[in-house]
């Protein structure tokens, strides 16, 4: 059986077998007739006062329009919009219309089921299982949302994102940033492989600065990719830049914000080193470098990182090597606040987010063209976005950008003289 067909799921029972699930659906029903009742109502008082001589209202109800269903979570649910008639006699294009801002003309699925068409995609149900994807989820047929449904999605996304791509950054102030190339488990042209960035506002939110396709991770990649941002209006370099050990985007960086420090991703440095290691050793050695990372203070760490290589070193030079060429890049947090270690030490903001982008492109047979890969990228990380929680301590993110300066994770206090 194929693994991007919904067949294989286990289908929970149809809603309209489930009481509870039809309880709510009637509730939802009543509730939402109630709030367009309402807001009817509201529109005629507002237009009561235009009348003609004999002082009739002009502006009357008129029925209603035909029913119809809304696709919703918990499955579909009819409605009946009702319609406004302006009885002057002016022409068409004069005459005051009522429409719903609960229930406009054109909607036909909820914003909540509009997130999932996405969703679903994006972790690998092709086109051609929507139906049966959103009947199992859902509890009902959804004839709205067919494959043809989510191709026309699809061709919004790119608008969307190409959009995104010329949107203002004038004025925003982003204190720390992270940066990866994420490579993806499909076919690309020319060894394509996204270059996103992630950055971190002065109220401690993540926001998604850039998604774009380079050549491996060239610098000259990276450095498009760096001028796009500041060429929109990204001019303040960032305080601290996080990444791992590709030298383009490192090379990209002084060129383009020379004044952000740089801050090597310890995830990343650990799989190098450990790739350098016998497997019988990888585990002990895992462990030692924890210790460097894990320090309550820098002098800890500085201690820890002696050790390792005094271990390693006579007979693991090439993996000790590694790890001494960035050791004042992979010791860079220490200078910042001890409630931001844990976010800045690695570059898991992009890794956890993009790891879902290669479970759907493993699904996808034959060759993402480069539009398809950057539409997808760009749309997952839009809905993840949504879900990203600040970062501890951001109280301190206007201390670091008044210049204060931290010892050991602790704001440094000044002795008096």
């Amino acid at each position: 059986m194929k693994k991007n067909t919904v067949l294989a799921m286990e289908k929970p029972s149809p809603y309209v077998e489930d009481p509870l699930t039809e309880v709510l659906r009637q509730g939802a029903r009543k509730l939402l007739a109630q709030a367009v009742e309402t807001e009817v109502v509201a529109f005629l008082e507002a237009h009561g006062e235009i009348r003609d001589e004999g002082g009739r209202q002009m502006i009357v109800r008129n029925g209603h329009l035909p029913e119809r269903e809304i696709q919703t979570g918990i499955g579909g649910i009819p409605v009946r919009a009702p319609r406004v008639r302006d009885r002057r006699s002016l022409a068409k294009e004069e005459k005051i219309t009522f429409t719903s801002k609960i229930l406009p003309r054109y909607l036909r699925r909820t914003r909540s089921l509009e997130e999932l068409i996405p969703w679903l995609y994006l972790r690998g149900i092709s086109t051609g299982d929507f139906s049966e994807a959103l009947k199992a989820l859902v509890g009902t047929e959804a004839p709205g949302l067919s494959a043809s449904t989510v191709v026309r999605l699809k061709e919004g996304w790119k608008e969307d994102y190409e959009a995104w791509c010329q949107r203002d950054l004038s004025g925003k102030r982003y204190v720390y940033v992270w940066a990866d190339g994420i490579h993806m488990n499909v076919r690309m042209d020319n060894h394509q492989c996204l270059l996103v960035v992630i950055g971190a506002t002065e109220a401690g939110e993540k926001e998604l600065l850039a998604v774009e396709d380079g050549h491996r991770e060239s610098t000259q990649s990276w450095r498009e990719v760096l001028v796009n941002l500041k060429q929109r209006g990204l001019e303040v370099s960032p305080d601290l830049a996080i990444g791992d050990g590709a030298l383009g985007f490192w090379k990209a960086m002084a060129e383009v914000y020379g004044k952000a420090k740089s801050q090597r991703c310890w995830v990343h440095k650990t799989a190098n080193v450990l790739n350098k290691l016998p497997k019988s050793v990888q585990g002990k050695a895992k462990g030692a470098l924890k210790e460097v990372w894990m320090a309550e203070t820098k002098e800890k760490a500085e201690k820890a990182f002696d050790a390792f290589v005094e271990s390693y070193k006579p007979k693991y030079p090439k993996a000790v090597g590694c790890l001494v060429k960035d050791r004042e890049e992979l010791l860079a947090f220490y200078d910042f606040p001890a409630e931001h270690w844990k976010h800045i030490r690695t570059t898991n903001p992009i890794e956890s987010t993009f790891a879902t982008v290669r479970l759907r492109t493993a699904k996808t047979r034959g060759c993402l063209s480069r539009a398809t890969a950057l539409t997808m990228a760009f749309q997952l990380a839009r809905c993840a976005q949504k879900g990203w929680r600040k970062l501890n301590g951001h109280q301190h993110f206007a201390e670091i950008i008044r210049g204060v300066k931290f010892v050991d994770g602790v704001k440094e206090t000044r002795k008096a003289a």
